[in-house]
């Protein structure tokens, strides 16, 4: 069992917490979505560069995923034994800006079309022909090392996420009114992935290499 003698005289003061909190804490709001398509989701060389760098800026809601694992309930004499079963990945969301120009949501209509076309249920089968990585950055406040004074170029990745073999399964519809007013569109993308890896700022896994 854990060692329970705890001293009496451990510090538990605002200072105390304060100085473990030296980065300030993480802000959810400092973040960005880099999207990837397939080349046939994208008519040309220049849409495809628009694409990589508006959805850095236009994709204003996503999520760090969750890490689960089953649990597998083994029956043993009116008690159940608890043994860790297989990992499941939930579907990833994000919340896309809607531009006049429409080009990621065209290019997400595209790249459903090409999974299963409107007219006659047909689609590409090889999944590598559909299915591409995409990455969610945390960004951090302090300058990266080495700079002064902070500035937007130097804003530090803390941690990214990449998620591979991704496509979308829902394109949300966006609600036309004549009373929306001092609003701009979005709408909502749900995509599904083989798996994902948590890396560092350069790319590096965070999570081991197993047994």
């Amino acid at each position: 069992m854990a060692n329970l003698n705890i001293p009496a005289t451990r510090d538990r003061t605002l200072d105390a917490f304060k100085g473990k909190m030296i980065g300030g804490g993480t802000r959810s709001n400092l973040f960005e979505v880099e999207l990837y398509f397939p080349d046939d989701a994208v008519p040309t060389d220049s849409t495809k560069d628009i694409l990589s760098d508006k959805s850095r800026f236009l994709v204003k809601t996503a999520a760090l995923p969750a890490s689960n694992i089953s649990n597998i309930a083994v029956p043993f004499r009116g008690r159940n034994l608890k043994i860790a079963g297989d990992r499941t990945f939930d579907p990833w969301s994000i919340t896309v800006i809607n531009d006049t120009d429409f080009v990621i949501r065209n290019a997400f209509e595209r790249w459903m079309n090409l999974i299963n076309k409107h007219e006659d249920n047909a689609g590409l089968t090889d999944p590598t022909s559909y299915q591409q990585d995409m990455y969610v950055r945390q960004l951090g406040r302090s300058t990266v090392s080495g700079t002064n004074p902070v500035s937007a170029a130097q804003v530090p990745v803390l941690k990214q996420y990449r998620f591979y073999g991704a496509f979308p399964t829902l394109v949300s519809a966006i609600d036309l009114s004549y009373e929306n007013t001092d609003s701009i569109e979005e709408f909502t993308v749900e995509l599904q992935y083989q798996w994902y890896d948590a890396q560092d700022s350069t790319g590096s896994t965070q999570l081991g290499t197993g047994v």
